[in-house]
Parts: structure tokens; C-alpha cells; sequence
């Protein structure tokens, strides 16, 4: 037996089950009336859950084949390796982005999570620059590429990728409900501020996370250009934000204590290290 989805009369979902077994009986119409379902979770919502599998299928789809490129490529000695392993990478920063909303923030998990389209032009120019760089490297100037490429880079590439991922997932984690991809503007019920854990240590470590991860991709690939480039233009994007937030933060969660928002602030101009140096 099924019944028609209140707010579409093309969509039918099963009736309840009765704790019997049966369909039939008392209340069973009562039970199947109110049954209620998002509508953003349809082709076209915000939350479609098309739209989530077929970007997981295709962030998947090209991480495996990132990676096993990699592998045949390294083994042929062939420099272009360095493409693959960035597509990889990319691949998987954005499937946990969405992994670790869904599992720690799952109210808020939304097809924009996985952060594919949803961080602007410069996020994506400054990915093709990366591409551009590496694939005009490793064809034309090879003797350029290995003046700043070598295995101690290429370590230390990996162990900031590897690094900033790790932090930048736990801290998402760590705050659940409280984490927002987008600086939230007012508080709702279920909004903490987070203490715990890496936010004992540093008021914003997802973006802490991020900016060795970001940097570390373009170390790994040997990129010097867009290294330098990330590093100059991330530095101002996450001071200008953690410092323009300090004093919303304190006001969003009601700190109205000046002593505490003075640790705050210090937790707050803390969270960059590197951006530290000049906070």
C-alpha cells in the first residue's frame, strides 16, 4: 500500500508498518499522514540527495584515478605525476569536507559542503594556477622545476598536506553542531563556543589546518610560484578574518567579560602561527 507525498501527488512513500506486521488497522491513515519529508532532499534542494551521490561518485571516481596515476606515472618517471597526485588531493579535501559535516554536523550537511562551487572565483583561479604552473613545469622547464622539487620537499610537502588535512578535520569534528563553512552572523540554540580540544590551543584550528594544507600542496608539486602566491594571499585572507571576527565572536555567544574576551582575542590571533608572526 502507498500513499502520496503531501507535496508532490507524483511522489509515494511506503505506509508505517504496524508494530504487527500490518499495514491495516486504527490510526494507520492518522500515522501515514504525518509522515513528513524535506523537500530539499529532491533534485534541484539544497540538500538533494542526487546531487550529493552523484558528486561523491565523482569525487571518488577521480581520486582513484588521481592516485593510481600517480603510482604509474612515478614508476615511469614521468614529472606530470605531480598533476594526478594535486587532482587526488583536491579530490579528497573535498569529499571530507562533506563526510565530516555530514557526520559531526548533520543538520547542516547541504550539497555546498563538499565546497566545490561554493568558495568563489578566487579559490578557483587560484587552483588552475596551480595546474597551469605544474603542467608548463613538467613539460617545458624541467630543469626550473628541479631548482625547488627534490625528495626533502616533496616529504615536506606530504607531511603539511597530510598534517593540515588531520587538524582541519578534527577541529571540524571537535566543534559538531557549532562548525560553520560560512562565518555565522547570529547564534542558535545549539551553538557552543568550543573550548575543547584544538580550540584549547587555537581559536580558529580549521583554518589553521587549511593554510599548511593548502601550502603544502603546492610544496609537494613543486610549484614555487603559487607556494609563495598561497602563502602571501591565504596569510591576509584568514588575518584579516580571524582578527575581523575576535569582537562578533565574543557578542554572538553573549562573553561580555573583558577579561575573557582578551583570552579570546589572544586564542583568536593565536590560531594563525605563521600568521602570527605579525599579530
Amino acid at each position: 500500500m502507498m500513499m502520496e507525498h503531501q507535496g508532490d501527488p507524483n511522489i509515494s512513500l511506503p505506509t508505517p508498518i504496524s508494530p504487527t506486521g500490518s499495514s491495516n488497522g486504527p490510526g494507520t491513515a492518522s500515522r501515514a499522514s504525518s509522515v513528513v519529508v524535506d523537500p530539499t532532499i529532491y533534485p534541484g534542494g539544497s540538500r538533494s540527495l542526487a546531487s550529493i551521490s552523484l558528486h561523491a561518485f565523482c569525487l571518488g571516481t577521480s581520486l582513484s584515478t588521481g592516485l593510481f596515476g600517480t603510482i604509474y606515472l612515478v614508476y615511469s618517471g614521468q614529472r606530470i605525476w605531480r598533476l594526478t597526485e594535486f587532482i587526488a588531493t583536491l579530490s579528497l579535501f573535498h569529499f571530507l569536507e562533506f563526510f565530516t559535516t555530514a557526520r559531526w554536523n548533520t543538520s547542516n550537511a547541504k550539497v555546498s559542503s563538499y565546497l566545490l562551487l561554493s568558495n568563489g572565483a578566487a579559490y578557483l583561479t587560484a587552483h588552475v594556477s596551480a595546474i597551469i604552473e605544474i603542467i608548463v613545469t613538467s613539460l617545458f622547464f624541467p630543469e626550473l622545476q628541479d631548482l625547488y622539487s627534490n625528495k626533502y620537499t616533496i616529504g615536506l610537502g606530504l607531511l603539511l598536506v597530510i598534517g593540515g588535512q588531520t587538524i582541519r578535520s578534527i577541529a571540524m569534528a571537535q566543534a559538531g553542531v557549532s562548525f560553520n563553512h560560512i562565518p555565522a552572523k547570529s547564534k542558535k540554540n545549539d551553538h557552543v563556543l568550543v573550548t575543547w580540544g584544538l580550540y584549547s590551543y587555537f581559536r580558529h584550528p580549521s583554518y589553521f589546518g587549511y593554510f599548511f594544507f593548502a601550502i603544502g600542496t603546492q610544496i609537494l608539486v613543486g610549484n614555487k610560484i603559487c607556494s609563495f602566491a598561497y602563502l602571501v594571499v591565504l596569510w591576509f585572507f584568514f588575518k584579516d578574518r580571524i582578527q575581523s571576527m575576535s569582537l562578533p565572536l565574543c557578542c554572538l555567544h553573549g562573553i561580555v567579560s573583558l577579561t575573557l574576551c582578551l583570552q579570546m582575542r589572544r586564542k583568536i590571533w593565536s590560531s594563525s602561527l605563521v600568521l602570527i608572526i605579525f599579530c
